[in-house]
């Protein structure tokens, strides 16, 4: 019943409908036609160059007027060409507008891994050995004009699953291959063109192609990159959005998942081996020093591609290829659905910016350097924020000492005015701001000088506010933070002095006088919406944060003062300017604002709502470290004002929640801002933050888990002169959802793990001569604690320790890995469980309908005296035709099978082996049945026969080699029916999870029925084949032959057979279940099947020869 609910509400999770804040991307889109060469075969895919415009074109004109930069977009799973058309609509009006202004806020910077960066003795950052990446930057940001333009260019797959079937996925790799050689073709046929015509303006041919990948697009853009028949160099930069990396979304299918073992081992291969000649796609490395990759998660909302099946961790190093979520990215902040990450406006123009950004400015192509590209890419759209709370390390060391070594040349000699509101002679600081982002001073006496450790700004007044950084950062109070939404540079700048300049009768200052600017180490804030103004002055709350400063004592050391200089605004009409500015700065103490929430104090907020509160005065920043992931266990989070620091206020008596309250709350404090970070899924920023279900895009207890995820960070930024409380509770509807969808394919390994260890039990039963257990019973008997729970589950997690430990990586808490897996266990057990009940139930309802219509049919039979049919009915099952199929139903069924499996698809030749077995099922259990009704009707008196006491029976013996009795001396019919109907039972349950297994398979399948007159894949084929052997070949629980000894226990010795081939096929299944690769499980039954084959083989022998000592004979004579 548990598992049930659990599923229940898992699937209505997924369909709950949450707004995602994405802007609608708008087009007017034209598809032209790429015409394939002459000597190119037809095939069912496509070519189309995209042009935006309304206007009607010459589609060969704008073939020949190819000059831009050539990007090649590849839809996903099930998509169409047609889906480039927001990416290539933005881009358009990217290249047409410019560059975007720039915002003055730090950009976030490469480590020493992603930049190859080097040290010196000295932890001195040595000159990268390439280029000056800050210099190129730079140069970049001055451009007002992108070099070049992009040529949109989408492949049109047909709209097949790739997602479903290996062999769809490995041609779309091959063709993706043909359609870059087709483009880069046509740029030398297009100049070639333009040359006769005389329209060449000198514009170099490009060397490479941009590729776009979205969903399973994004792998098949990997795959093209290391195909034996891709050019050298054809391909330097590849940008997925939300692509499956390090696995298949659906790890059903054998091929699908060798595919994408293959094409991450050439991958690894590829950086292990720096120049390599490639020979083939499997066992050879090619020379990847020169490509970037770029993979962009679409968050916790993507419930198709998770993040850490999008993560390039372990396949890419970080000097080549970066992750980046879409909720911590630079001017997006949003968490997106799989479809939306293609058209959400936010996302489309911060790509299409940074992929214009890329062009050479000399050249007109795409930057050969990787370390630039790189560069570009991590100054776009990563955020700083991660890196200015040091939940990114390893970052370049001058980072940290740069205000040092700025203020060891920053010596000014201007006017103390001049140095508050001028510009910064000091360009060479990369925190100062540039010349032209500079304000007039109205006044030089204006100054404030601030007593509190709190500093606020309510307007651009055009002052400066002084703090002293050694009165007020005492008591440890050693950081500062300062929040506002005045943008850095125009709006607001800030100093960091030695000392206070004094002025002089002259106006000079003196010589003690130097200062350094920090104004662009402020990062960036997702800005929520701005408060209604209904009139210049009318202000009804206070404005949502955009800007965020934090100095460490590193930051301060050796400074005396910092000011906050805010630019003077002109008043509106004679009145004064709207007060919709605003900036609040502190000096904390970080202790004093973090508090660590133990798993079990968020466990029991599941029965009982937990309360933090947050008196007024408090640190700024507010640092709730959780103990565990919250990947599967979300937080219903709610934040509510109790005071507002106002004494005298008419409604100090008044609660929270209250209308004039809440007004005058707003009024006085900015809204709260909640920065959630995760080492796995990265940072997400919700600002407005009240009411929210916080949920990460993470994995606490996964097999491959690359980052130590079992914590979660959750910082608030909440006004110092409001008091807060913050309500927190595990949303178990959420919890469940994520359950489902984080450890999907770990539960399905365990599935099939679990009707291996079904097996295992029936088949000791026969060998130790006892009853075979039902399907349910053994289920049962596997969650029995202590024994064999602890043993079916401690020797997989004691393994996954050992390997953990060997492995340089970092792995998950042991404890959370352990307490998930159980709970997958428990919940895989539920689902075999619901699966024998219901089709047990089936089973039995259908047998007794047909054993009760036989009965009834019989007792009319001999009253109406029909003796006709009867003879009919005898006549036809004496036919030949019948007979045959009688006496050879197994050869026949695995011919069948065999045909289908190898010809059609494997899954319908495990379809035909199903069928055998509801027979088998359907057969013994009304067998079974029937002997139950008789043996009942006898009991009763009801007929009366020669028979008083049923059928002879005969004593079931065991022939070994010491010719001893059997252990049960009597079975009679009906028993011995349950009994083979139990076996067939846990026989199908285990082929029927294989089947379905490759039920996606076979959708993508049937899509192409009638079009793609190719054969299975034989990898597929092949190992189906061997399932259908186990089917057919243990179709008997007789094939248990005693063919391992074991050592004696107790003084007695047990010999064992195909029960220990099931208990180790069950424990690498576990093993795969844990790896999140549930279609290894077709390896362990394809080689049972072939040891069963082989054992009947043995045993048919054996029997020719009369050999009968390795053999139990169970059988009755009725």
């Amino acid at each position: 019943a548990f598992t049930l609910w659990v599923g229940i509400m898992g699937m209505l999770g997924f369909h709950r409908v949450v707004s995602n804040g994405c802007i609608m991307t708008y087009m007017y889109p034209t598809y032209i036609p790429v015409p394939p060469p002459s000597d190119m075969s037809v095939t069912k895919y496509g070519l189309f160059l995209y042009h935006e415009g309304w206007r009607k074109i010459d589609f060969d004109l704008q073939l020949v007027k190819l000059s831009g930069v050539p990007v090649l977009f590849i839809p996903g799973n099930g998509g169409s060409y047609k889906q480039v058309r927001s990416l290539a609509a933005e881009s358009d009006r990217a290249f047409n507008g410019g560059p975007m202004e720039e915002s003055f806020y730090q950009e976030a910077f490469l480590s020493i891994e992603e930049a190859d960066y080097e040290l010196d003795g000295f932890g001195e950052v040595v000159v990268n050995r390439e280029v000056n990446i800050k210099d190129y930057l730079l140069d970049a940001k001055a451009e007002r004009q992108y070099p070049n333009h992009l040529d949109w260019f989408a492949v049109d797959l047909d709209g097949e699953h790739s997602a479903m079937d290996g062999r769809i996925l490995e041609e779309h790799t091959e063709y993706v291959v043909q359609a870059i050689h087709r483009i880069l073709d046509r740029y030398k046929v297009s100049l070639e063109a333009r040359s006769k015509e005389g329209t060449d303006i000198g514009q170099s041919l490009p060397t490479s192609v941009i590729l776009v990948g979205h969903s399973m697009g994004g792998f098949v853009a990997r795959a093209a990159v290391v195909h034996p028949r891709l050019r050298q160099g054809a391909v330097q930069t590849v940008l997925t959005l939300s692509s499956p990396h390090l696995s298949p979304p659906v790890a059903m299918q054998p091929s699908l998942g060798h595919f994408f073992s293959r094409v991450n081992r050439v991958w690894r291969r590829g950086y292990e081996h720096k120049r390599a000649r490639l020979a083939s796609i499997s066992d050879a490395a090619v020379d990847l020093s020169h490509v970037v990759v770029v993979s962009i998660t679409g968050g916790s909302r993507d419930h198709q591609v998770r993040s850490n099946m999008a993560s390039l961790d372990g396949i890419v190093p970080p000097s080549h290829g970066l992750t980046f979520g879409a909720p911590g990215m630079l001017n997006v902040w949003l968490a997106m659905e799989h479809q939306s990450i293609l058209w959400c406006n936010q996302l489309v123009v911060q790509v299409s910016h940074t992929l214009l950004k890329i062009i050479d400015k000399k050249t007109g192509q795409e930057v050969l350097s990787r370390p630039k590209r790189l560069a570009i890419f991590i100054a776009n759209l990563r955020s700083a924020l991660p890196q200015t709370f040091d939940w990114i390390h390893a970052e370049i060391p001058f980072q940290l000492s740069a205000l040092q070594r700025v203020k060891k040349s920053s010596l000014l000699s201007r006017t103390e005015g001049d140095q508050a509101f001028g510009a910064t002679k000091n360009h060479d600081g990369q925190f100062a701001c540039p010349k032209l982002a500079m304000w007039s001073d109205e006044s030089h006496e204006k100054d404030l000088y601030i007593e509190t450790p709190v500093v606020t700004v309510l307007a651009m007044d055009g002052r400066r506010r002084w703090l002293d950084v050694k009165k007020l950062g005492s008591n440890g109070s050693d950081h500062f933070v300062l929040v506002t939404n005045l943008l850095p540079c125009t709006g607001v700048r800030i100093h960091l002095w030695s000392e206070r300049g004094k002025l002089t009768t002259t106006g000079e200052q003196s010589i003690n006088d130097r200062l350094v600017e920090v104004t662009r180490k402020m990062v960036q804030l997702p800005a929520g919406p701005a408060p209604r103004q209904i009139e210049p002055g009318g202000q009804t709350e206070q404005a949502s944060p955009s800007g965020l400063l934090h100095l460490t004592p590193k930051d301060l050391h050796n400074f005396r003062f910092i000011t906050i200089s805010v630019a003077p605004r002109l008043t509106i009409s004679g009145r004064p300017p709207p007060a919709a500015s605003m900036a609040v700065g502190q000096f904390f103490r970080p202790s004093d604002g973090s508090r660590i929430v133990s798993p079990w104090w968020l466990l029991s907020s599941a029965y009982k709502q937990k309360e933090l509160v947050f008196h007024e005065n408090h640190p700024i920043v507010l640092n709730l470290s959780i103990s565990v992931s919250m990947g599967v266990l979300p937080l219903d989070v709610d934040v509510k004002t109790l005071g507002c620091g106002i004494k005298d206020s008419v409604f100090v008596n008044q609660q929270a929640g209250d209308t004039g309250h809440a007004s005058l709350c707003k009024l006085r404090c900015f809204p709260p801002v909640a920065l959630i970070w995760d080492p796995l899924s990265g940072l997400s920023v919700i600002p407005n933050f009240f009411s929210e279900t916080v949920t990460v895009d993470s994995s606490p207890a996964l097999w491959d888990a690359q980052h130590a995820s079992g914590e979660t960070t959750i910082l608030f930024m909440m006004d110092p002169h409001c008091s807060y409380k913050v309500n927190m509770a595990i949303s178990l509807s959420s919890a469940v959802t994520r359950f489902q969808l984080v450890h999907g394919l770990q539960i399905a390994g365990f599935t099939v793990a679990i009707l291996l260890f079904v097996l295992m039990q029936q088949a000791r039963a026969w060998e130790l001569d006892q009853a075979v257990p039902s399907v349910l019973a053994c289920t049962e008997y596997t969650l029995m604690f202590p024994l064999p729970f602890l043993v079916l589950t401690a020797i997989p997690l004691a393994i996954y320790s050992v390997l953990g430990f060997l492995a340089s990586q970092a792995t998950p808490s042991f404890i959370s890995f352990v307490l998930v897996s159980l709970a997958c266990y428990g919940f895989a057990s539920g689902v075999v469980a619901l699966l024998a009940i219901g089709t047990q139930v089936v089973f039995y309802a259908t047998a007794a309908l047909q054993v009760f219509l036989k009965t009834r049919w019989q007792i009319g039979e001999g009253r109406l005296h029909m003796p006709s049919l009867c003879s009919h009915l005898n006549r036809l099952s004496d036919c030949k035709v019948v007979l045959i199929v009688k006496c050879r139903s197994i050869f026949i069924v695995a011919f069948v099978a065999t045909i289908l499996v190898f010809f059609l698809h494997p899954a319908l030749g495990l379809l035909i082996l199903l069928l055998a077995h509801t027979w088998g099922c359907h057969s013994a259990l009304c067998s079974c049945l029937a002997a139950c009704f008789r043996s009942h009707l006898q009991q009763k008196g009801a007929i009366q026969s020669s028979k008083q006491s049923g059928e002879a029976q005969m004593v079931p013996t065991r022939v070994d080699r010491n010719h001893e009795v059997s252990r049960r001396e009597v079975i009679s019919f009906g028993d011995t029916q349950r009994e083979i109907f139990n076996y067939h039972h846990g026989l199908l349950l285990l082929h029927l999870i294989a089947t379905l297994m490759l039920f996606p398979s076979v959708v993508a399948w049937g899509q192409r029925l009638g079009v793609d007159q190719t054969s299975p894949w034989f990898f597929d084929s092949a190992l189906c084949f061997g399932i259908i052997l186990h089917g057919l070949f243990a179709s008997k629980a007789d094939i248990n032959l005693p063919i391992f000894p074991l050592p004696r226990i107790l003084g007695q010795s047990h010999d064992s057979g195909l029960s220990v081939i099931y208990a180790v096929a069950g424990l690498y299944c576990y093993l795969a279940g844990l790896a999140l690769a549930p279609y290894r499980a077709f390896y362990a039954l394809a080689v049972i099947g072939l040891m069963t084959s082989m054992f009947r083989i043995l045993d048919t022998k054996g029997t020719a020869k009369g050999d009968f000592n390795a053999k139990r004979y169970h059988f009755h004579r009725h």
